[in-house]
């Protein structure tokens, strides 16, 4: 069987030679205390602390533990009837539901078969609220008893999210927001929380409604472990493709360990750098505020209809990062780490990981600071850096007005 032959990009600028190949960014981006990150969002989904501690104490945003004060929210629909005057059956009720998980306990949104998601807790919880017509045609096809959900974002394996939104409708009249809240709750094991339900009207969706969705991504800046021989013996065995590490899938390790791939084979004289500075991973990210990019270099996974034009455009609104403490037990001052915050009109597969890797490669290497713009007009994906950890990432609140600036948290 012949090998499988990679297109390669060949960054021709003056820091080439200082830049990882993609086993090393791999090993760069794992080596990490991955597990303090995991236990600050179990937290924050749990409100044993606030995110927004972390930037301003004060601060408190529309969606932050399901607070309306602050800010302004967005101006929530109405319910209302259908416009051609129709009652009874047509007057359905929709709920907006506000959910925080902690991506560490799920196999992702999507219901899938015989995997703990959040979408099949949610479901399944809101099976109690289905009205009579469509129960008995769940029955009559052999199906489970459950409610049908819409989501803002299908968040993957290992994300987590804070205010992540969904919508629920029924035609009984008898459901009030607080029963849906105490089903979900009950049905989690404390490891989905319901932040807030209300009802909004039927034009109400949660994908198509958005505006905006902002990203958090926490990167730990202490090593979990040595360097060299030791940190590949923590990811790899000798077939370069068996999981030797908790926080490693199948989808993390995909093409890293390939030996044709021309990125593990070339020689490059000197050293490389061994550490990034945040304030030039910040730099680089500013360069894509305010602008419509295609995006499909820092996607995977596309769909080959999505992979030119229009679907992979994404307009980003803010694109910061910046230095901050989590709270810890072992440090009075708090664990060392960086986070990102980017916000756009829309986000595709994997994007924001790819870009966190990619900008951490970038800064290391002492790229100009238009390098992001740069690689967006490659050819090949694999000019981009393998995603960064999924346990990092987290979507912390959808927007159903116009992007306000002065609620970024990083300035």
């Amino acid at each position: 069987m012949a090998s499988r032959v990679y297109a390669h990009y060949h960054h021709g600028d003056a820091c080439s030679k200082a830049r990882w190949n993609t086993r090393e960014t791999f090993w760069f981006m794992y080596d990490r205390p991955w597990q303090h990150v995991l236990d600050f969002y179990s937290n924050a989904v749990a409100r044993k602390l606030s995110v927004l501690n972390l930037f301003e104490p004060n601060k408190i945003l529309a969606h932050d533990d399901g607070e309306r004060e602050g800010l302004p929210l967005e101006t929530e629909l109405e319910t209302c009837g259908r416009k051609d005057g129709r009652t009874g059956r047509w007057e359905r009720v929709n709920f907006k539901i506000l959910l925080s998980y902690n991506g560490a306990s799920f196999d992702g949104w999507q219901k899938q078969p015989d995997l703990h998601t959040v979408q099949s807790v949610v479901e399944k919880s809101l099976g109690e609220f289905v009205d009579e017509k469509k129960a008995q045609l769940l029955k009559k096809k052999c199906k489970p008893l459950e409610g049908r959900v819409l989501v803002a974002g299908r968040t993957d394996k290992g994300v987590s999210a804070l205010n992540q939104v969904c919508s629920f409708y029924t035609w009984r009249k008898d459901i009030e927001p607080i029963d849906i809240e105490d089903a979900i709750n009950k049905d989690a094991s404390g490891k989905l929380r319901v932040v807030s339900v209300s009802k909004v009207s039927r034009e109400f969706h949660p994908n198509f409604s958005a505006k905006w969705r902002r990203y958090l991504y926490i990167f730990p800046l202490d090593h979990a472990c040595g360097s060299g021989k030791d940190r590949e013996n923590l990811i790899f065995d000798e077939n370069l493709g068996k999981q030797r590490n908790g926080l490693l899938s199948e989808e993390n390790t995909e093409g890293v360990g390939e030996k044709d791939d021309e990125l593990e084979t070339e020689e490059v004289d000197g050293a490389k750098p061994s550490d990034f500075s945040v304030s030039k991973v910040d730099q680089l990210l500013q360069q894509l505020q305010g602008k419509l990019l295609s995006y499909k270099m820092f996607a995977r996974d596309l769909k080959a209809a999505r992979n030119e034009g229009p679907p992979t455009e994404c307009f980003m609104y803010h694109a910061r990062a910046a230095e901050i403490r989590l709270p810890s037990p072992e440090y009075v001052e708090g664990r060392r780490v960086m986070c990102v915050e980017l916000v756009a009109n829309r986000f595709l597969r994997k994007m924001v990981r790819v870009l966190v890797a990619t900008s951490i490669r970038e800064a290391a290497a002492g790229a100009e600071n238009d390098a992001l713009l740069k690689l967006v007009e490659a050819s090949c994906r694999r000019a981009t850096a393998p995603p960064a950890p999924s346990e990092g990432l987290c979507l912390f609140d959808v927007g159903y007005v116009d992007f306000d600036p002065h609620s970024s948290l990083i300035s």
